[in-house]
Order: C-alpha cells, then structure tokens, then sequence
C-alpha cells in the first residue's frame, strides 16, 4: 500500500508516499484526523488543486513573472545561507566529559527548590476561623469543613492547594506553611486575604537535579554558546573579505 498511486494528474502519478509525507508536516493533532478516510480524501484534493494550480501556472508562463523570480532568488538565497551555516558549525561538537564536567562546576545552579504540598480554608474573621478550627478538633474531617467554610475556589479541592514553592505564597501565609509540621493544623493566620487554616500534607527538602535531569539541557545550551562564538567569529573575518558598509 504505501506506493499506491492514488490519482494522476496531468501525467503525474500522486503516491501514498506524498500523503504521508505532507500529513507529517501538520501537527500531530491534526494528522490524527488526516490519517481517518475522510481526512484522506480531504488532504489528497487539496494535493491535487495544488497539482492542478501549478500546471495552471507553468501553462501561463508564470515562472517568467517579475515577482515570482524575486522570490525564486530570495529563496535560493535564504536556503544557500542555510547550507553555509550548516557547513560552518558542522565541527562545533560538545562531548559527554564536557557536559558532565560543566555540571559537576556548576552544580548549584541546578536546585529544586524547598517545596511543600498544602491545603487550607480561607475565612473572613478570626472568630469563624476559630469556630472552624474547633469543629475539626471535635472531629469533622479539614477537607470537609473547606468544602463546608472556606471561600477560596480550593474549596472543591477540600482546600487543596498543590505544590508550591517559596515565593509563590504571600509572605504571611508562606512563613508560617514552611514552618509546620506535617500533618499538623496551624493557628488562624491573617494574610491580606482573610484568616487561613493550613494543614501541610507534604514536604520536600531543596535538593540538586540529578545530571541525567539536566545532562540533555546543559550539553544544547554549551552548543549553542559555541555555535553563537563560532558564528561570530566567522562573521567578523569575512568583513576582512568582503567589504561592508553601514550607513
């Protein structure tokens, strides 16, 4: 199946091969559809219009025309630079030891940062903040007294509040989350939001990103710091070449 000819237009066979390779330039939700009968029949008419337009054109001697010949240099020009830039970095390399060694230097740029995972109820004074906080005391469970009292939308979530990191927080609700114990309920704390209940479920110490997490990120960002050296510097000799005149 995959050199069927699927329709010949003015002599000229369309293969399957050309439907798979244009689905390929769509983004992968959209080929999911392309790849259906319908979305099929839909991208092979669409090949064949085009098939049908550019035998139109060359009928019309359109490859003569002024604008068409401008952008048929601008073209050949864009994709030539392409070429040269490719053969320029071709030797631009970053070896394993290289990137294990920038990370074994650097290290401490790559921190997780402290975080911990939190839930709360938000009230809007003190005193319903305490007569929540002995309701839970007595027995009704923290994520069913959010749902019950607290006015932050985290109430659907029984206040669940996710992950979170410091800086993220206001600085009243966030000094006094760090400092909790797991599982413990804290005091009333007033933020500028109102009274909060926080039960802390989870924490993470800082830690330092393995170099298998980062190992991918540190060797493209090393190459693309010498692509950009060697970029520059070739530039600046072919201006000893060629002149430039800036105005």
């Amino acid at each position: 199946m995959q050199n069927d000819v699927l329709a010949i237009v003015n002599g000229v066979e369309i293969i399957e091969d050309d439907l798979q390779n244009t689905i390929k330039r769509f983004p992968a939700e959209r080929q999911q559809y392309l790849n259906t009968e319908n979305g099929r029949k839909q991208l092979l008419n669409e090949i064949i219009s085009f098939e049908l337009i550019y035998n139109y054109a060359k009928d019309e001697q359109m490859e003569k025309n002024k604008s068409y010949l401008a952008k048929l240099e601008a073209a050949k020009k864009e994709i030539l630079t392409q070429e040269a830039v490719a053969k320029i970095m071709e030797d631009v390399k970053v070896t394993d030891d290289e990137v294990k060694d920038y990370y074994n230097a650097n290290r401490s740029m790559y921190k997780n940062p402290e975080s911990i995972t939190a839930k709360h109820i938000l009230l809007d004074s003190i005193e319903k903040a305490n007569k929540v906080l002995e309701e839970i005391k007595d027995g009704l469970s923290f994520e069913d007294a959010a749902k019950k009292y607290s006015s932050c939308p985290s109430k659907a979530q029984g206040g669940s509040l996710g992950r979170f990191t410091r800086g993220q927080m206001v600085p009243e609700f966030e000094n006094a989350a760090f400092q909790l114990e797991i599982g413990i309920i804290s005091e009333p704390v007033k933020t500028q939001f109102g009274y909060h209940l926080i039960r802390v479920e989870e924490k993470e110490e800082a830690s330092i990103k393995t170099f298998d997490e980062v190992k991918d990120a540190i060797k493209r960002g090393l190459l693309q710091e010498r692509q950009a050296f060697k970029y520059d510097q070739f530039t600046k000799n072919l201006k000893n070449k060629y002149k430039v005149e800036i105005k």
